[in-house]
């Protein structure tokens, strides 16, 4: 069972990146890999910026019903998981992604591809000095 405070797999590191470039559904295969047979906090950060990632497929395909609920689910898990994880800024991400989630639900499913792309999460590495204190 990985723990929080360690280095993060090379396959977190490529779904990162991945997300980052909004090549949303590969980062969801990338990190499916992970999250099964994984467990506790790391298993919860996987299938948390999975959703996300799944959500952000699904508003970029006109879903709105999908993308809100995967981004409620995804914050939810993400909320188990200690701010930083694995150099994830978990903190960061769940503010990002209820952002996104409240300015979708604003526009509703008739205007949601209005949204400002600006809003688009991003996953972030948290500096050295927050993972040091960044357990809860």
């Amino acid at each position: 069972m990985r723990r929080c405070d360690e280095t993060p797999p090379g396959q977190l590191l490529q779904a990162m990146r991945q997300f980052n470039a909004q090549e949303w559904f590969e980062c969801h295969e990338t990190l499916e890999d992970l999250w099964i047979g994984e467990e506790g906090e790391a298993r919860s950060l996987f299938q948390g910026i999975l959703q996300i990632a799944i959500a952000l497929h699904h508003w970029r395909n006109g879903n709105y019903v999908g993308a809100v609920s995967l981004f409620n689910g995804g914050v939810k898990l993400l909320s188990q998981v200690p701010e930083t994880c694995l150099w994830v800024d978990v903190t960061r991400l769940i503010a990002d992604a209820t952002r996104m989630r409240v300015a979708l639900e604003d526009l509703g499913k008739e205007r949601m591809s209005e949204l400002d792309s600006a809003l688009i999460p991003r996953l972030r590495t948290a500096n050295a000095e927050n993972s040091e204190s960044g357990k809860s």
